[in-house]
């Protein structure tokens, strides 16, 4: 507008092309707060907006923007934002007012009628409201004029007040107490039309606002209600899905501070980094879809398998003892009648046969404790095919052979194995504690979570989140899983993520299959990945380097 304010005089006080001039940059002032009200999506920036565009079009010297709150009761008025020109270093911190007709704003907010007031020290004393003069000395102020309107949104609901102060008559001008009388007016009818009219578009906009806020709100909590559920299913990875969001969006982060090398170019905005963090939250949702028995199982045999191995050893326990009585009742049976007859005298050849059913009972319990306690000890999940395990088995050759061979009579007569085939396929898995179908039922999971994330409309922003959650077991050289991606074939989120979800996994205290790795470790397997072309070398060198892993805690060692 050629470098000027425009100025709201009445038409009247005007000549006519001035008066033509001020409708076309009036129609372009308020076009153009329309179009500031409509792109701001915060809801802080719009409430300052609104009040600077107010103040701007009407010379008003200060200002400020209250909200009802109807969340709590009894319900309040929320004092959002405040501005004024006059006074230096001037700040303002939100607060609550009780909703009362005694305030100019509660007035306004309860009745929804405006009110133009030409001096606020002059109001008279039978009136329901009447300023608050405690601000003005306070700050060493002078509330003159002051314009109080109602917010309305489309279904005539007062959503807040917009309250301006002190109509000046230049915009330039600073303001004293002495000074405010003389350099100050009253605010128009015309200017309260329009202000009224600026108000309804203000009030659309904020709760236009408010409704996506709202929105985001509800889809945080969907979200952190999906992660409750899949930790209901698994409660020994509790607080996986939030560590390796935190990790996730730290190392993102970390990511748009480099400066230099092949990660200078990379940078996430707010946008995305939200897309991240909400990827990573839910890119286990899919195990949700997981059969229970196999997702929290923490040996390589399942809890009512081993219970059935134990039952067995309790009946072989059992024949073996009952064996022992029966052969020792056949035998006095057979030899009744002998004079030298004499128990526990080794010196007697049928003491030595009686001791012998004893000395057989007892060479069978002991091969039956060997036997249970190396189903115990291979029942145990190794955490990688070590030299360890491999020495065991061959130690232990001869006894497994024999173990997989071992029967017993079942009490229906059946001839059985003491270990199926199956189970001792399982105690014999050299790495972790999953069988090859267990293990294609985990690795499900990520496909399960991309076809549920795919069903989410999700909004613009945040479209990528199903194809970034789909990527994070991906490996850099096409080893990972479901689609054994390369390189930049997969998401650089989805690196981003898989470096944080295999630390967790590392570190994590509460995996009942394997013991929490100290940090120095966790680390050096990070750095073995990155080394055979698993895991981005950059990325791990930037965790390592940026030590991601405090925002958990862990203190570099």
């Amino acid at each position: 507008m050629n470098g000027q304010k425009l100025s709201l005089l009445p038409l009247q006080e005007q000549d006519f092309e001035t008066a033509n001039q001020y409708r076309i940059e009036l129609i372009e002032e308020l076009l153009s707060i329309g179009a500031a009200l409509s792109s701001s999506r915060d809801l802080d920036k719009l409430l300052n907006l609104i009040l600077s565009k107010s103040r701007e079009i009407t010379y008003s010297d200060a200002g400020s923007v209250y909200l009802i709150d109807k969340n709590d009761q009894p319900t309040k008025l929320l004092f959002k934002v405040a501005q004024n020109d006059s006074l230096e270093n001037f700040s303002f911190k939100e607060f609550a007012l009780p909703l009362t007709t005694k305030s100019l704003a509660g007035y306004v907010a309860i009745t929804g009628k405006t009110l133009n007031i030409h001096d606020a020290y002059q109001l008279a004393s039978s009136l329901p409201y009447q300023l608050d003069k405690s601000f003005d000395k306070n700050f060493n102020y002078r509330t003159r004029s002051v314009l109080v309107l109602p917010m309305q949104d489309q279904n005539g609901q007062i959503i807040g007040v917009l309250q301006l102060i002190n109509r000046k008559n230049h915009p330039d001008l600073k303001l004293t107490p002495e000074n405010t009388c003389n350099y100050s007016q009253g605010y128009s009818k015309f200017e309260e039309r329009i202000l009224i009219s600026l108000a309804s578009q203000v009030a659309i906009s904020i709760e236009r606002n408010m409704l996506q806020e709202s929105i985001e709100n509800l889809f945080e909590g969907f979200v952190k209600a999906s992660v409750q559920a899949i930790e209901a299913r698994d409660p020994t990875t509790s607080g996986h899905s939030e560590r390796v969001a935190e990790l996730t969006v730290k190392l993102a982060k970390e990511v748009n501070l480099v400066d230099f090398g092949p990660l200078k170019k990379l940078w996430f905005n707010k946008q995305q980094i939200k897309e991240i963090r909400y990827a990573a939250l839910l890119h286990d949702f899919g195990k949700i879809g997981v059969p229970e028995a196999v997702l929290t199982k923490s040996k390589k045999l399942y809890p009512d398998t081993l219970e059935i191995i134990r039952q067995r050893f309790a009946v072989i326990r059992r024949t073996l003892e009952r064996n022992c009585a029966e052969n020792k009742f056949s035998y006095l049976l057979h030899h009744p009648h002998h004079e030298h007859f004499i128990f526990n005298h080794f010196g007697c050849p049928h003491c030595q046969k009686l001791s012998k059913f004893e000395i057989e009972l007892d060479q069978g319990m002991e091969k039956l404790d060997f036997y249970w306690k190396l189903i115990e000890a291979f029942n145990e999940p190794m955490a990688y095919k070590t030299k360890e395990f491999l020495d065991t088995i061959q130690e232990v050759s001869q006894e497994l052979s024999a173990l997989s061979r071992y029967t017993y009579e079942d009490i229906d007569g059946q001839i059985r194995p003491l270990v199926t085939k199956a189970e001792l396929d399982q105690l014999m898995l050299p790495k972790g504690n999953l069988t090859l179908e267990e293990r294609a039922a985990i690795e499900s999971h990520v496909t399960k979570s991309y076809e549920f994330l795919l069903q989410i409309p999700w909004t613009k922003p945040l479209q990528n989140v199903p194809v970034i959650a789909f990527g994070h077991h991906e490996k850099i050289d096409g080893t990972g899983y479901p689609l054994g991606l390369k390189g930049d074939q997969i998401p650089f989120q989805s690196q981003i993520m898989a470096i944080a979800d295999i630390y967790d996994a590392l570190t994590a205290a509460d995996r009942p299959y394997k013991k929490a790795l100290p940090l120095n470790i966790a680390l050096k397997i990070l750095r073995e990945e990155a080394g055979q072309n698993k895991l981005n070398q950059e990325l791990v060198r930037l965790f390592e380097q940026r030590q991601v892993f405090q925002i958990l805690g862990h203190l570099d060692s």
